[in-house]
């Protein structure tokens, strides 16, 4: 927890907030291993972050007193359209995603999608929050990405993805083409990613017809965890 995370309801005073809740409570305490009067950085959830002093310090709450002067690092300038990954994968993506910056992610059924992800209490809502504050606190940021859920593909594709993309670049991690990623981009995009193994041919077919163009990364397989940060990684530094 690089930055101590509450919400409007955790204020019980002018700049001054309750942390009373087991996770962090314990993060703090453990982790921390605060002080009366020492600081942590934190951050209003979809606010602005800064520093807060610790003024009171018990087995069951900690209070901070908090000062919010700066705003959250840059959003990076990209929609992600990502095949559904299987439950044990998604946790740990919808972190990295978060830490990262991305801002705008449609969680979308696929082809090689089994229907049984789709039934994980994974995506409901506070699930998903969890993990999406978990991955926040680790890249000091404070805004909650837009999370959407599309079980049905190709209406999607044909009947909003086009309004999604805008005037964005769209490209489409794809293994069998040979035209490469590009690299160290500054310009927004759509990204799509397909599940393990890819989208298969019929929806690429529709995803270029929506403008999307399939780029290769490579020669190794990897898995979608491992696709997404090093993707983010190779467009955007």
């Amino acid at each position: 927890m690089n930055l101590v995370l509450f919400s409007n309801s955790d204020f019980i005073g002018d700049n001054l907030v309750s942390i009373h809740d087991a996770r962090r409570l314990q993060h703090i305490t453990h982790i921390h291993q605060v002080t009366l009067g020492e600081y942590l950085n934190v951050g209003l959830i979809n606010g602005m972050t800064g520093k807060g002093k610790v003024v009171v310090h018990t087995a069951d709450e900690i209070q901070l007193e908090v000062s919010l002067t700066q705003p959250p690092p840059i959003a990076l300038p990209i929609t992600l359209v990502l095949a559904l990954p299987r439950p044990k994968m998604l946790k740990r993506t919808l972190q990295t995603i978060a830490t990262l910056g991305v801002k705008n992610i449609y969680l979308i059924n696929s082809y090689r999608v089994e229907k049984s992800y789709w039934q994980t209490p994974l995506l409901s809502e506070d699930a998903m929050q969890e993990h999406l504050l978990l991955g926040l606190e680790q890249g000091c940021d404070t805004v909650l990405p837009k999370v959407s859920l599309i079980k049905r593909f190709k209406p999607f594709v044909e009947d909003n993805l086009k309004e999604i993309v805008g005037t964005s670049s769209a490209l489409v991690a794809h293994p069998y083409t040979d035209t490469p990623c590009p690299a160290q981009i500054n310009y927004a995009i759509t990204l799509a990613i397909g599940p393990e193994g890819g989208f298969i041919p019929y929806e690429i077919d529709l995803l270029e017809k929506c403008g999307f163009t399939t780029v290769n990364l490579g020669k190794r397989i990897m898995r979608v965890e491992t696709v997404v940060p090093y993707l983010l990684g190779r467009l955007f530094t």
